[in-house]
């Protein structure tokens, strides 16, 4: 996990982050995928079996309450062989160094075969969005960033639990959850109240005290007038990484000792890009090349025999 993460959290402990709905989601997938009869299902009966499941490329295993509650609710039981939120090691369990085995999953054949498919797709991408969080996280590590890597809202329509799980088990900040989570007020917002003090005026008569505003910025003087209105977070949007690293110091300097808040950088960043970002100035860098199309972790389970 980065050292942005909590202390007291561990791989085992993120289940406890889902809410109680999050089991009727897994329902709702159940149900997408066999919405009548189970012609396959009726085929093969309700003998006992025993399968495994092989992860067969590399990356960070994450989403196993997922994948539990699947196998739950048609009958079966997980058995794990590998903790949430480790490294895929092809070379341990096969001579031939291109799969590891990750589980064992028991139950009725029907009920293997019912939740395999929707159990594979939900492990499969939230591992992938730990696997690429994890590697940006590195990333900026090793080029000396200590701030917050976050992702952002572009997450898959009924699928986003799953992928801010899979954020915060490689190691990244979830953001806001959705829009209720914080106020955040772009362009435009912006441009529909009028300005920028009183978009921000106009969510505070609302917000309260307990929740965050954020407001998105073009340039260092839409960013004072952020600030000067008591913006907790500025981001810098779609500035290039000189403009970041010139602006994030000014602001700071500028405003020091006056206003606290949070400077966040965002527009474009990317693994093959975000180095040329790295300024201790910046508190939070977001992006949604951390889970928007990256690769799944490849993962099969197949029946004993």
């Amino acid at each position: 996990m980065s050292s942005s993460s909590s202390s007291s959290t561990t791989p085992s402990s993120l289940a406890h982050l889902l809410p109680p709905s999050w089991q009727t989601q897994v329902t709702s997938w159940l149900a997408e995928d066999t919405p009548s009869f189970d012609y396959a299902g009726f085929v093969v009966g309700d003998h006992p079996r025993t399968a495994t499941l092989w992860a067969k490329s590399p990356g960070i295993i994450a989403g196993r309450p997922f994948f539990d509650q699947v196998f739950h609710q048609c009958g079966c039981a997980v058995e794990w062989h590998a903790d949430e939120c480790s490294p895929i090691d092809l070379h341990r369990d096969d001579d031939d160094g291109n799969k590891m085995k990750v589980a064992t999953v028991t139950g009725p054949a029907r009920g293997i075969l019912l939740g395999e498919r929707v159990a594979l797709n939900a492990l499969a991408r939230c591992s992938g969005v730990a696997t690429q969080s994890h590697i940006l996280v590195t990333k900026l590590r090793k080029a000396g960033y200590k701030g917050v890597l976050a992702g952002t809202r572009k997450t898959t329509p009924g699928f986003r639990l799953v992928e801010k799980y899979g954020m915060l088990a490689g190691g990244a900040d979830a953001h806001r959850m959705d829009l209720s989570a914080m106020v955040m007020l772009k362009d435009n917002h912006v441009w529909s109240r009028g300005s920028i003090t009183e978009a921000v005026a106009a969510a505070k008569s609302v917000a309260g005290f307990s929740v965050k505003i954020e407001v998105e910025v073009q340039s260092e003087a839409e960013a004072d007038e952020a600030i000067a209105a008591g913006a907790d977070v500025v981001m810098l949007d779609n500035f290039t990484g000189d403009g970041v690293k010139v602006a994030a110091r000014s602001l700071k300097e500028r405003w020091a000792g006056k206003k606290h808040f949070l400077l966040e950088v965002s527009g474009g960043l990317r693994e093959d890009n975000v180095e040329s970002y790295v300024c201790n100035d910046v508190d939070i860098i977001s992006t949604s090349s951390i889970h928007q199309g990256v690769p799944h972790v490849d993962f099969s389970l197949k029946i004993n025999h």
